[in-house]
């Protein structure tokens, strides 16, 4: 592992010395991706340079021991030293997992109403809100790609592009099954009502990723429906394509421009495919490992959210948090980086077994 570890830190040094060449610096797609490496090997050689100062110290606390007006002091330091070494050495494994290429993309978030009728609609919405407040303390940016809304309010469907760093990597755990216990408003009884809706994370799909013949789209245009005053009933602007060989369907209709609806429905689609062939790639390593390990999978339930009791509970993880109100407002950070911390170890679990 140190073998590896020397390696890349001597690659991180070749970078120092290439970001500081005038010659890179003049060419801007060179420079942005030898900063990119250098970003990705930071921690890692941050990392490994402490551990290496912590072996040196503790080299030389073991040599004060054989003295006796240290020894007790020694001591002390030691133990002290030998905790950071065993952290140490724990964030330098988790930083030496392979990284998901994915991570760093912005996303695709689709969220539908499944059992439960309008009160599952509404939770759709509050999900949304939810999701979107979460994105406003990230600093990310939500735009909503197209909506069905439901007659009481909320969501059958609504489909939105969430851009900013990193965050597939926070949000990827998202996608499953969502489920909700409350007493919906119009419950005269008091009884409460468990209804549920599926939440999709897909990193969104680049050009390099995934190419689309032409040929295998029908698009279809047509007037959008909804809010938008005179210009919905008069203009065909509302975008629908099908990708021929899939079967995959996106429309959109929020935006006035026909190109524009056309770039967003466009953006989707790519996403959707792509994603159906990463899904069947994590089935076929699923198989082959007997476990799948954060895979997404939308029919997995994953999480509860009951009102009566203020309590969230991730059943993946078995994370249970009795402050809803501030979940349900976008404090959701405690939660998504639980679920990345416990992942990583399956991973390291993984790492050692193959080993």
């Amino acid at each position: 592992m140190f073998e590896k570890i020397e390696e890349l830190e001597r690659r991180y040094q070749e970078l120092e010395a290439l970001l500081a060449d005038p010659a890179v610096l003049g060419n801007q797609p060179e420079f942005r991706k030898l900063s990119r490496e250098h970003s990705d090997l930071s921690a890692l050689v941050e990392s490994y340079r402490n551990y290496k100062k912590v072996l040196v110290e503790i080299t030389g606390n073991r040599e004060l021991l054989a003295d006796p007006e240290m020894k007790e002091m020694a001591e002390a330091e030691l133990e002290a030293l030998e905790e950071q070494q065993a952290a140490l050495e724990a964030e330098i494994k988790l930083l030496l997992l392979p990284k998901d290429p994915n991570d760093n993309k912005s996303v695709i978030l689709e969220i539908r109403a499944g059992t439960g009728g309008d009160e599952a609609a509404l939770f759709a919405g509050d999900l949304f809100r939810m999701y979107g407040r979460y994105a406003e303390s990230n600093r990310w940016r939500v735009e909503v790609i197209s909506a069905s809304e439901s007659e009481k309010g909320g969501f059958k469907e609504i489909v939105a592009s969430v851009e900013g760093d990193g965050v597939f990597a926070k949000l990827k755990y998202e996608s499953g099954t969502h489920r909700v216990q409350r007493v919906p408003e119009t419950e005269a009884q008091g009884r409460i009502h468990t209804s549920a809706c599926t939440v999709a994370i897909m990193p969104e799909a680049e050009d390099v990723d995934i190419d689309i013949n032409p040929a295998d789209l029908k698009i279809d245009v047509y007037r959008s429906s909804g809010a938008g005053g005179q210009h919905v009933n008069t203009t065909d602007s509302a975008v629908r394509i099908t990708h021929l060989p899939t079967g995959t369907v996106v429309a959109c209709q929020e935006e006035r421009s026909q190109i524009k609806n056309r770039a967003k429905a466009m953006k989707v689609l790519k996403t959707r495919i792509l994603d159906t062939i990463m899904q069947e790639q994590s089935a076929r390593l699923a198989a082959d490992r007997k476990q799948q390990v954060g895979s997404g999978d939308r029919s997995e339930r994953i999480r509860t959210y009951n009102f009566p009791q203020g309590r969230m509970t991730d059943h993946r993880i078995g994370l249970t948090l009795y402050r809803l109100d501030a979940i349900m407002a976008g404090d959701i950070g405690e939660i998504t980086d639980s679920l990345r911390a416990y992942y990583q170890m399956e991973a390291l679990k993984q790492q050692s077994e193959a080993a």
